[in-house]
Order: C-alpha cells, then sequence, then structure tokens
C-alpha cells in the first residue's frame, strides 16, 4: 500500500515547476508531462526495475503492472474533474477531462477514507483488512458511477433547455458546483460570449435560468505580455472571458465556475486571472476564488437549490 501511495504521488511533483515559471506557465505545466501516458510509461518501467533488484521475491512483470495500474489509476481519477490532463504530451498538448467530479468531493474521499482508517485500526494479517480495502474502492467506484449518470441526464436536460429557449450555441459545458454531483454549472457557448446557469439533478422544469457574459477578446490587444495571454486561452480550452475591474484586467476561466453563482447569478467567476497590476499575485489562481462569500446563506441557498428549488 505505501509503495503505491508513494507511485501515485510522483506525477503530482510538476508543482515545483512554480519555482522559476511564472503563474500563466504553472498553470500549463500541472498535469501536464509528468501526467501523460508517455511519462506513466516510462516511470512504470524505472519503478519496477528498481524495486524488483531490491526484493527479488517479486518478478519483474508483477511489479511493472502493479505500478503501471497506480500510475494508470492516477491519471483516470484527474481526468474526472475539470483541470484537465496532459495524455498525450509531449506529442499533443490537448488537454482531456470529463467535466464530472469536482475536485473536493468529500463523498467520493470519504470510502477510501474509512478503509485507510480501518486499515490503521486493525492488526495486520486480519481478515477484515481485504474487506475494507473493497469497501474503500467500490464506495468511491459507485460515486463515479453515480456521477457520471447525472453528468448525462444533465447533458440531455441542457440540450433540451436551449432547443425549447431557442439559444444557438457552437458547445456547452457541464462540471459539478462545489462538494456534490447533483447541481451543476453550465457555460454555453456562443459566437460573442457566455449563457451561463446551474442545473440539479432534482430539476423538473425544462427550461434553464441564464446569465449572459461577454466574451470580450477585443480587450486583450490592451495587454503587454501576449504570451502569457495565448497560453492563459490555451489553459481555459475556449471557455473564458475578459473584463475590466476598475482598473484592473481580468482574465476569467469559466470552467472552474461561479463564486456563490447558484446564490447570486451576477457573481464573479471563482478562477480570475489578473492580466495587469504585478502588484496583484495570480499564485492562488485555481483556489482563490473557490470558497469567496461562503456565508450562511450561500450555504443555505447551495442545499435548496440542490433539492430543485
Amino acid at each position: 500500500m505505501l509503495f503505491g501511495a508513494v507511485a501515485q504521488s510522483i506525477p503530482d511533483l510538476d508543482f515545483v515547476v512554480a519555482l522559476w515559471t511564472d503563474e500563466a506557465g504553472t498553470l500549463m505545466a500541472h498535469r501536464g508531462f509528468t501526467h501523460s501516458i508517455l511519462f506513466a510509461l516510462l516511470l512504470s518501467a524505472l519503478l519496477a526495475l528498481v524495486f524488483w533488484r531490491v526484493q527479488r521475491g517479486i518478478g519483474l512483470f508483477k511489479w511493472l503492472f502493479f505500478f503501471s495500474a497506480q500510475l494508470a489509476a492516477h491519471l483516470l481519477l484527474d481526468m474526472f474533474n475539470n483541470y484537465g490532463t496532459g495524455l498525450l504530451i509531449p506529442f499533443d498538448a490537448t488537454r482531456y477531462s470529463f467535466n464530472a467530479l469536482y475536485v473536493a468531493d468529500p463523498l467520493f474521499s470519504l470510502w477510501p477514507l474509512l478503509a485507510c482508517m480501518a486499515l490503521l485500526i486493525l492488526p495486520y494479517g486480519s481478515r477484515k483488512r481485504l474487506a475494507w480495502v473493497r469497501f474503500g474502492i467500490t464506495g468511491s467506484i459507485i460515486y463515479l458511477c453515480l456521477s457520471a449518470y447525472n453528468k448525462i441526464n444533465i447533458v440531455s436536460d441542457v440540450k433540451y433547455a436551449l432547443k425549447e429557449q431557442r439559444i444557438h450555441y457552437n458547445d456547452f459545458l457541464t462540471t459539478p458546483s462545489p462538494f456534490n454531483t447533483w447541481l451543476w454549472f453550465v457555460a454555453v457557448k456562443t459566437d460573442s460570449g457566455f449563457h451561463v446557469g446551474y442545473r440539479s439533478a432534482f430539476d423538473t422544469a425544462p427550461g434553464m435560468d441564464l446569465r449572459y457574459f461577454p466574451r470580450n477578446d477585443s480587450l486583450l490587444s490592451l495587454v503587454r505580455d501576449q504570451e502569457e495571454v495565448e497560453e492563459l486561452k490555451r489553459f481555459s480550452q475556449g471557455y473564458y472571458t475578459v473584463e475590466r475591474w476598475h482598473d484592473t484586467l481580468v482574465f476569467n476561466d469559466l470552467r472552474f465556475g461561479q463564486v456563490v453563482g447558484w446564490h447570486d447569478p451576477a457573481q464573479k467567476f471563482a478562477f480570475h486571472f489578473y492580466l495587469d497590476h504585478p502588484e496583484k499575485s495570480n499564485r492562488a489562481v485555481v483556489q482563490r476564488g473557490r470558497f469567496m462569500k461562503w456565508d450562511r446563506e450561500a450555504r443555505r441557498s447551495l442545499w435548496k437549490r440542490i433539492s430543485g428549488n
């Protein structure tokens, strides 16, 4: 178990890139080459060779299968949330994501957490240990299947709502709102901007309440660092808007949802990157908007919206 945990942690060491790159470069580096299929194959072979030489009791191919399975599980799970994973780097820079699981969903993590606690308590050699391992894995898999089922239904509902409301679109994105798999954030892409709203798995009305946000591409011509702009556009996979907040130009990545958008549809987007004013740090750009304005009323509103109201 310890060897598997170490192997699964290695791809996430890409955070050290932040020590010598700018903020936009760090965004592209995370889940980049260290999360590619090529890196996983090379690392699996290296780890298998090392552990085979250290522990001769286990065959080389068993070690290779073990580490390959661990790294494959890491890449697969990372694809379920909305950050995106560069599976084919360095041959193709496309980021792949299912947008089917919130990055910190407690109901996904609960089952393996309970299993780990049980393994720490139970004596080594106990027959119950294997049962707890199965419990942890099965619980997470069932929750993933539930999330995938909800996404399929939400996508179908959104298509129907857009047809009924006669909204012409190029594409749309659905991704879970924080900490659950029942309320989904929706961003509908048009030629000039986005229609944004929320859809619950328990909604019964066919329509959707959508708010329009213009893309404002023309504002990007005012930015000095065009290389940074291009990196941000690639990272956002086309789901971005540009806004001016007083004297500050801001790049929004819509894939990360809004700040309590289910409570206030006019709220800012969680991922907002400052394009000027270097004194305003972008180091925590993925995290900083996630829990802004999470007061009691916003939390109550979340549960009410999940229920379909």
